[in-house]
């Protein structure tokens, strides 16, 4: 009868962890989501079991009067507990108003889960939208 060493266990263990793990995009304060955002892959740490990502808009370093505005994007991997506590200290932030600095976040689950930004749009489409609603608003309020 064959007994399994502890060796053969803990390499069993690591091959099957490895398999399970999650993988997610990760990023820092990129202004796009491209290059970095969408080929930069991390294998989760154990109990990390979700992807977390933030847009964020607004001006860098210091809010300047006239500064210009931009996207920021964060990707990483998360526990599910710690994304959903930074999701919801976040809430009251994710205004996407146009003229104000705002942060949203996201976690989802699954497999490089995090490759689009909030809600499936990439930087690129959330500006076009911006830019939309901002000749709205001046045609409006003129």
């Amino acid at each position: 009868m064959f007994y399994p060493s502890a060796l053969h266990l803990l390499l069993a263990c690591t091959i099957i962890s490895t398999c399970l793990a999650l993988e997610c995009y990760v990023c820092d304060n990129q202004e796009d989501n491209k290059g970095k955002c969408v080929k930069s892959i991390k294998t989760c740490e154990q109990g990390e079991d979700v992807c977390l990502t933030e847009i964020r808009w607004g001006s860098i370093p210091y809010f300047n009067q006239g500064a210009q505005k931009q996207y920021f994007i964060s990707k990483r991997c998360s526990t599910k507990s710690l994304c959903e506590r930074y999701r919801e200290s976040n809430m009251h932030l994710c205004t996407h108003i146009w003229y104000e600095d705002w942060k949203c976040s996201e976690c989802c689950k699954g497999d490089r889960c995090n490759y689009f930004v909030i809600s499936g749009s990439d930087a690129h489409s959330i500006s076009g939208l911006v830019g939309v609603v901002s000749t709205i608003a001046l045609i409006l309020y003129r």
